[in-house]
C-alpha cells in the first residue's frame, strides 16, 4: 500500500461535514500525492487551453493537468489532440516551449520523432549503424506512442481526461452551467492578452477563494468603493447539480443600499475616492439579463470570469504543495469594434496579479497557508448563510459555494 494510501486510510472527516475542513488538507504532502491521482488524472474533465490558442494546423501548447505535463495540438486535418509531454522512449518532455508550430513532435534527447497526435513515426538509428545496434527486429513503433488523454471542446475551450470513459463535458458541467458558459463564451474568441504568477499557497486555497462571495467586498475595497460588485446588489449563488460548480452574480443596476456598509466591517472602503481615469469604468449593456459581474467556477481548477465588459478565463494549476501557478488569459469576441476591445483591455487593470482588486488575493491566501501549516487538527469554520449546500438565488453572503466544493472533494477523493 502507497503512502498516499495509508494516509487516506487514516484520515478523519470531521463529523461537521462539509462546514470544516481541516487545515491538514493545506499541507499534507501525501494527500497532495493522492489528488494527482484521484482529481486531476481520474474522472474530471480538466481545462487544457482554447481553441484559439491552437487555432492553425501544427499549433501545439503546453499545460498540466495537475503537475502532469500535458501538450495539447491540432494535427494537418484540424483535428485536436492531447498527449502527456512524455517521450516514451527516455520520459523527456519533448515540447519545450509554451507554443509553436511544427511540421511534427521531436524529443531533443535522441531525435525520436512523433506526429501531430503522438504516435510514434521515427527513431533515430533504429536500424543501427554498418548492419551493427539498433531495436531488436520486433520494434514496433506502433506499439510506442505519447500517452493520449480523451479531448473534449466545448465553446472555445479544450478539455482532457486521463479517464477515457468521461462523458460528455456538457453533462459534466450540468444544465445551469453549460447555459451560463454559452452565454460568456458561446461566439468566437479572441485573446487579448496573458499574464500568470506564483501564489504561495495549495490550490484548494485558490479554488475556495474564487467560490467566497463572503470576502469580496470585505478584502476588496475598491469594489465597494466604486460600486463594481457588493453584497446588497441583487444577485445570487448557483450551484450546479452535484455542487462541483458554480456561479457568483450580481446586476450592478439593481442596488439598493444596505446599512451594514456603513458598519466598521467595512469601513475601508472609502465612498467619497475618485478615479482620475473614470474611463476604467466605463461599459456597456452587453447581456439583457442585466448581469455585470459573474464568478464561475469549474471543478477541479477553472474560472470563467466577466467584470463590466472584462472577460477573462483563470485557471490555477498545483506546483507543490504550498505552491499554485496561476494563469490569466483575458478576452474579447471577434465581432468587437476596436472601441469596445479598448474598452475589455481597459478594464483588464480591474484583475491579474497588480489589478486594482485582486491583488489582494495573491498574498491572502498565502496568510491562510501560513497561518494553518503547524495546526493540521484544526478545521475552518464555514457556516455563513447556513450549514446546507445549495443554490441562494437572492443572496451571497453566504459560503455555500465553498461547502459545495468541499461536498465534491469528498466525493472524488472518497473522505
Amino acid at each position: 500500500m502507497s503512502v498516499a494510501m495509508e494516509t487516506h486510510d487514516r484520515f478523519q472527516w470531521p463529523a461537521d461535514g462539509v462546514v470544516r475542513a481541516p487545515f491538514r488538507l493545506f499541507s499534507d504532502p501525501d494527500i497532495y500525492q493522492l489528488e494527482q491521482e484521484r482529481i486531476f488524472r481520474g474522472s474530471v474533465w480538466n481545462f487544457l487551453c482554447l481553441e484559439a490558442q491552437i487555432a492553425k494546423p501544427g499549433d501545439y501548447w503546453t499545460t498540466t493537468v495537475g503537475e502532469t505535463p500535458v501538450v495539447a495540438t491540432r494535427d494537418r486535418d484540424g483535428k485536436i489532440h492531447a498527449m502527456v509531454n512524455r517521450c516514451a522512449h527516455k520520459g523527456a518532455l519533448v515540447c519545450l516551449k509554451k507554443k509553436d508550430n511544427v511540421a511534427s513532435l521531436n524529443c531533443v534527447y535522441h531525435a525520436w520523432n512523433y506526429s501531430l497526435d503522438g504516435q510514434l513515426k521515427g527513431v533515430a538509428f533504429r536500424n543501427g549503424l554498418r548492419g551493427q545496434g539498433g531495436m531488436p527486429s520486433d520494434f514496433d513503433v506502433n506499439q510506442h506512442r505519447l500517452q493520449p488523454l480523451k479531448v473534449e471542446t466545448f465553446c472555445g475551450m479544450v478539455f482532457g481526461s486521463f479517464d477515457h470513459d468521461m462523458g460528455p463535458v456538457e453533462n459534466y458541467l450540468g444544465p445551469d452551467m453549460s447555459q451560463f458558459i454559452k452565454r460568456n463564451l458561446g461566439r468566437p474568441l479572441k485573446v487579448l492578452g496573458t499574464h500568470s504568477q506564483i501564489i504561495h499557497n495549495n490550490w484548494k486555497l485558490y479554488a475556495e477563494n474564487l467560490r467566497d462571495s463572503y470576502h469580496a467586498t470585505l478584502l476588496h475595497t475598491f469594489y465597494t468603493t466604486f460600486k463594481v460588485n457588493r453584497l446588497d446588489m441583487d444577485g445570487g449563488i448557483i450551484l450546479s447539480d452535484d455542487k462541483w460548480h458554480h456561479i457568483s452574480f450580481a446586476r450592478r443596476a439593481n442596488m439598493k443600499e444596505a446599512e451594514e456598509y456603513a458598519s466598521s466591517g467595512v469601513h475601508a472602503a472609502n465612498y467619497d475616492s475618485a478615479l482620475e481615469g473614470p474611463g476604467l469604468l466605463s461599459s456597456w449593456n452587453e447581456f439583457d439579463d442585466g448581469i455585470t459581474h459573474s464568478i464561475q467556477t469549474i471543478f477541479p481548477n477553472l474560472c470563467v470570469q466577466f467584470t463590466l465588459n472584462s472577460l477573462a478565463i483563470r485557471f490555477f494549476a498545483p506546483r507543490g504543495v504550498d505552491k499554485t501557478e496561476l494563469f490569466w488569459t483575458y478576452l474579447g469576441y471577434e465581432r468587437d469594434t476596436e472601441e469596445q476591445s479598448q474598452m475589455r483591455v481597459m478594464q483588464s487593470n480591474l484583475t491579474g496579479a497588480a489589478g486594482l482588486v485582486s491583488l489582494e488575493d495573491g498574498c491572502i491566501n498565502e496568510f491562510v497557508q501560513r497561518g494553518t501549516k503547524t495546526s493540521p487538527e484544526v478545521s475552518s469554520f464555514m457556516e455563513m448563510g447556513g450549514r446546507e449546500v445549495r443554490s441562494e438565488k437572492n443572496s451571497r453572503a453566504t459560503e455555500t459555494a465553498v461547502r459545495g466544493f468541499w461536498h465534491g472533494y469528498r466525493q472524488i477523493m472518497a473522505f
